[in-house]
């Protein structure tokens, strides 16, 4: 594989085509409160799936950042009473944002036609058909590689301080892992406990969505036995705000 169609559409199977479409029995899925995270499989093709974390180890991994947020000593030693610790978001990973167009990784995606499919209408409509609700025009776009080791700690992915994102928004993860990847998982909470987990690396083009804020955490992926430098998960992201 050496691009990405211009629509997102093109890389669905029937069952994906069948919630683009409104068809799917978990299409309108998140529309319910109750209702956090999807992890779906089955709905993008397999074929093509299994040669896009190649591609964008090829074309993108030089471009993104890394970001290591670890655990701040203070959260221990200038911690004065018993059981109240407090704990931000940590994580380890390679990332970049898809908005800048001036931006190496923007031009990289580009040349692959990463962009083109993210902004295809597509793209856009399958989030609404997930989220069972209109959704604003603009929306935010990231690339993350997950290396061996690499993780995000438990957060909420609450905003707040921002109008439009303090009431929840949508956010739709599509997964790509190398072969070198033992497994990944991602833990969240259901009736405020961690009981629930999904493995992510083993379906090529997993489909994962998230009705925001919740807590969740992403488990530091594994590699197969001396394959570190190889294993990689990579996420691309869209944010998508709810236009009512």
């Amino acid at each position: 594989m050496r691009r990405f169609p211009a629509e997102f559409a093109d890389l669905l199977t029937p069952g994906g085509q069948a919630l683009l479409t409104g068809r799917h029995p978990r299409a309108g899925a998140l529309a319910d409160p109750r209702t956090r995270f999807l992890a779906l499989d089955g709905l993008i093709d397999p074929r093509p799936a299994k040669a896009i974390a190649a591609l964008l180890d090829r074309a993108l991994l030089q471009h993104l950042r890394e970001m290591a947020q670890p655990i701040p000593p203070e959260t221990i030693w200038e911690q004065t009473q018993n059981y109240a610790e407090v704990l931000p978001k940590t994580m380890r990973q390679r990332t970049a944002h898809l908005d800048n167009a001036r931006s190496a990784a923007f031009r990289a995606a580009s040349e692959i036609g990463l962009i083109a499919m993210l902004r295809s209408d597509s793209y856009r409509a399958f989030a609404a058909a997930l989220a069972g609700r209109s959704l604003r025009k603009k929306y935010g776009l990231q690339a993350i590689a997950y290396g061996s080791g690499d993780y995000a700690g438990p957060h909420t992915d609450h905003h707040p301080e921002e109008p439009a994102a303090r009431h929840g928004y949508l956010d739709m993860h599509l997964s790509f892992a190398t072969n070198a990847v033992r497994d990944q998982f991602l833990v969240y909470a259901k009736t405020g406990h961690f009981t629930e987990m999904v493995e992510v690396t083993q379906t090529p083009g997993l489909v994962t969505a998230y009705r925001l804020p919740f807590w969740h955490y992403t488990t530091p992926l594994r590699a197969k036995p001396k394959q570190e430098k190889k294993a990689r998960r990579w996420v691309l992201l869209g944010t998508f705000l709810f236009s009512e």
